[in-house]
C-alpha cells in the first residue's frame, strides 16, 4: 500500500508542478545565490541525452517500471518514488512526446550544470537511493 500511495503522491505533485509552471509567467528565476535556477523547457530526448530511439522509450520505460514493481518488498517507499516519477515522465512522453523540465544547477561540477531536471527526476533519484541503501531486516 505504501508503494502505491507514494507513487500517487509523486504523480500528483509532478502534475501540479507542471500545471503551475506551464501557466506561470516565471520562466527563469534563480535561488540560493545562483546555485539553483528555474529554467522551463521541453525535453524531447532521453535522460542525460542518452542515444535511445524515441520510439523505444515508452516500451523500455514500461518494461523497467514492471521489473521495478517486482522489487517493492525490498523498499516499498523507494519503489513507490521511482514508479511515481517514472510514471509521470512516461505519461507525459506518451501524451506530448516530450517531458517538461524546470530545475537546473548552474554551479554544479562538470557537465551536471548543463542538465535540467524535474520533480519526477528527483523522485527517481531518491527512490533509487532508498532501494540501493535499503535497511536489511533481521528476524
Amino acid at each position: 500500500m505504501l508503494t502505491i500511495c507514494a507513487a500517487l503522491v509523486i504523480l500528483g505533485a509532478c502534475t501540479a508542478a507542471r500545471w503551475y509552471l506551464d501557466r506561470s509567467s516565471r520562466r527563469e528565476t534563480a535561488w540560493g545565490k545562483g546555485r539553483i535556477r528555474l529554467l522551463t523547457l521541453w525535453n524531447e530526448g532521453a535522460a542525460f541525452g542518452l542515444p535511445i530511439e524515441r520510439k523505444l522509450l515508452p516500451a523500455a520505460s514500461c518494461a523497467a517500471l514492471w521489473l521495478l514493481w517486482r522489487q517493492r518488498r525490498r523498499s516499498p517507499l523507494g519503489v513507490g518514488l521511482i514508479l511515481g516519477g517514472g510514471g509521470s515522465n512516461l505519461l507525459e512522453r506518451l501524451r506530448r512526446g516530450k517531458v517538461y523540465d524546470y530545475v537546473q544547477f548552474p554551479r554544479a561540477p562538470g557537465r551536471l550544470k548543463r542538465y535540467v531536471f524535474n520533480l519526477a527526476d528527483f523522485a527517481i533519484l531518491l527512490g533509487s537511493l532508498a532501494l540501493v541503501f535499503r535497511r536489511k531486516r533481521h528476524p
